[in-house]
C-alpha cells in the first residue's frame, strides 16, 4: 500500500525531528527541511501528498514559501505551523491559499487528526476530476486544473474557497447546510458556534457573484446555502 509522503520545513530540528519520528510511525513517509529555500526546492521538485509549514524560517519565510507555491499553480496540500499570538499570519496564509493551520504547541493527535482531515479533502477532489467541468449559466469551473471562470474571466480563488465552490456545484438545487459545508469542505468538527462557512461564503461570492449581474450562491435563511440552475 502507498504511503503518503509528507514534507515537513521547520527550522526547529528539535520539533522536525520530534514530528518525523511521530509521523512516520503512524505510516507517512517524511522528509524535513529547515529554511525557506530548501523547502521551496523540494516542494517544485518532488511529490508531495501534504506540506507542515512553518512559518518563522530563515532565508525565506513560510508565507514567501507558500505565495511561491501557490503562485506557480502548485496545489499540494499546506498546513502551517503558527505561533499562537500569530493570528495577522494566519489569516495572510489562509488568504495565500493554506489548506489549515495548527498553533504551537499542539498535541499530536490534533496534528493527525488535521493532516486526515486535508488529506480527505484531498482525496474527494481527486475523484471529482472524473468530472473535470462544473457549468452553470456563465460559470464555468475546471475542478482539476483548479480554476473557474464567469463570463469569460477567470476568477482568482484561494484552494478552500474553490472547494467550497465545487462542493455548492456538486450538489446543485440542494440546499447544503453549514454543517454539511464543514463536514465535506473542511473534513473535520468545527465548534457548533463557529461562523467560518459564512465568512467564506462571502469570500466566494465577492469573487463569484458580486461582479456580476446575477448571483448565482442563494442563502436559504435558517437551513443553508444552494446554487441553482436555472436551466434545470
Amino acid at each position: 500500500m502507498k504511503k503518503d509522503k509528507i514534507l515537513i520545513i521547520e527550522d526547529d530540528k528539535k520539533i522536525a525531528r520530534v514530528l518525523s519520528m511521530e509521523l512516520e510511525y503512524e505510516g507517512y513517509e517524511i522528509a524535513a527541511e529547515y529554511t525557506g529555500s530548501k523547502g521551496l526546492e523540494r516542494i517544485t521538485q518532488e511529490n508531495w501528498d501534504i506540506v507542515l509549514l512553518d512559518v518563522m524560517l530563515p532565508e525565506l519565510s513560510g508565507l514567501e514559501v507558500l505565495r511561491r507555491v501557490r503562485n506557480a499553480n502548485n496545489h499540494v496540500p499546506v498546513i502551517l505551523l503558527t505561533a499562537r499570538d500569530s493570528i495577522p499570519d494566519k489569516v495572510a496564509g489562509l488568504d495565500l491559499g493554506a489548506n489549515d493551520y495548527i498553533t504551537k504547541p499542539f498535541q499530536i493527535e490534533e496534528l493527525l487528526a488535521r493532516i486526515r482531515a486535508v488529506l480527505r479533502v484531498a482525496s474527494v477532489l481527486e475523484k471529482k476530476e472524473q468530472k473535470k467541468i462544473f457549468t452553470i449559466e456563465d460559470l464555468e469551473v475546471h475542478v482539476q486544473s483548479y480554476r473557474a471562470f464567469r463570463n469569460g474571466i477567470e476568477l482568482e480563488l484561494t484552494p478552500r474557497e474553490f472547494e467550497l465552490l465545487v462542493y455548492l456545484l456538486e450538489n446543485k438545487n440542494i440546499v447544503v447546510s453549514r454543517e454539511q459545508i464543514l463536514n465535506q469542505v473542511w473534513g473535520y468538527h468545527f465548534e457548533a458556534d463557529t461562523n467560518i462557512v459564512d465568512v467564506y461564503i462571502r469570500y466566494v461570492r465577492k469573487k463569484v457573484d458580486y461582479p456580476f449581474d446575477r448571483p448565482i450562491i442563494q442563502t436559504v435563511r435558517g437551513i443553508g446555502y444552494i446554487i441553482k440552475d436555472s436551466s434545470v
